[in-house]
């Protein structure tokens, strides 16, 4: 399943994303959910934990001017690389 977190981390329900993730699922981060993608936040640590591959769309966290803060855990990825991963994952399910 694909995940897409829009929202900021602080505005969201992480916990509960965190329990509808399953091991191979894919989470997308876009808008204000870049934000989660920052290196060394609480969100980050426990976005690792759990058995799924992290994403951000690059133009969001440029937009934001995060470049420089956001993890190198974390694969960054452009539209092109989005429409994959919403063909790769039928099912989505947006937080």
């Amino acid at each position: 399943m694909l995940h897409t977190l829009s929202t900021s981390p602080w505005h969201s329900d992480i916990a509960g994303m965190i329990r509808m993730m399953a091991e191979g699922d894919d989470l997308l981060l876009i808008a204000d959910g870049v934000l989660a993608a920052v290196e060394n936040s609480h969100f980050l640590e426990i976005l690792r934990a759990a058995p799924i591959s992290i994403h951000v769309l690059n133009v969001d966290v440029q937009a934001r001017g995060l470049c420089a803060q956001i993890s190198s855990d974390v694969i960054m990825v452009s539209y092109t690389d989005f429409v994959r991963l919403t063909v790769k994952h039928p099912v989505q399910m947006s937080w």
